[in-house]
């Protein structure tokens, strides 16, 4: 049985129909109550799972709120392999956002070498890895095709962070969205395994991460950073019944 075949069968499932959605609380959150909060909205919004920071405590917290399967997200393999001991579904390298703030790149070689050390460390996990945004489109593509190479489940696309909208509503949303939605696109032809759009994703370009040909989307900001828990899970709800759409249209 391959890696991703050991998914929780309902998450394979979302990845297979095209209609994945995962819900991120961030690499460095590690606030209970917000995590919690993001937990229980991914759950009763229709999400497909959730992507935490590496702490034991936080997957157990995460675990409370039903049986919606919980990422691990970290830089460091050995942090992926004990998520995994304290109950962690899957993993994840990458979710590179906040690093960037404080100057530090990621490159593909970096990559690479986490890649290897975390399929060592988990030779039976399914891992999702991250191509930064900070690498040339094409560039991106070919790190995204070495990965693959190696054995790697799942491919995340980002880009939220490099844009700068320069309108509001709409228009914006979908500016925002352009980089993880062009390395979509670009990747998704390169590889023959799911490629997850996330950064700067939102109700409105969820639909056009699926038309570019992702198997689904991650969003974090968008829910996190909402102050009440009853906006959290319509906000969870306004992206699952998108990526529905999407896929109803197809």
């Amino acid at each position: 049985m391959t890696r991703f075949n050991r998914l929780p069968q309902p998450l394979k499932r979302a990845f297979e129909h095209r209609k994945a959605l995962k819900i991120i609380s961030g690499l460095q959150n590690f606030d209970p109550q917000l995590v919690s909060n993001v937990a229980q909205a991914a759950t009763l919004g229709g999400a497909s799972f959730i992507d935490i920071a590496a702490d034991a405590n936080l997957i157990a917290l995460a675990k409370q709120h039903g049986d919606l399967p919980v990422c691990v997200s970290a830089i460091e393999p050995e942090k992926l392999a004990a998520a995994i001991a304290a109950g962690a579904d899957l993993v994840e390298i990458g979710n590179y956002d906040s690093f960037y703030q404080s100057g530090r790149i990621f490159s593909a070689a970096t990559v690479i070498d986490l890649t290897n050390q975390t399929l060592a460390l988990l030779p039976d996990t399914a891992l999702s890895v991250t191509v930064p945004h900070t690498l040339p489109l094409d560039q991106q593509v070919a790190l995204a095709e070495q990965l693959a190479a190696l054995g790697v489940d799942i491919i995340q696309t980002e880009g939220g962070t490099s844009s700068a909208p320069v309108h509001g509503g709409t228009l914006g949303l979908i500016e925002k969205a352009a980089p993880t939605l062009a390395a979509a696109s670009e990747i998704s032809r390169a590889v023959n395994i799911p490629v997850l759009c996330a950064s700067g994703i939102s109700n409105v370009t969820a639909p056009m991460a699926i038309a570019a040909g992702a198997a689904g989307v991650g969003v974090g900001s968008a829910i996190n950073q909402l102050q009440d828990p009853i906006a959290m899970v319509a906000a969870v709800r306004s992206l699952s019944e998108s990526i529905d759409r999407a896929v109803v249209l197809r």
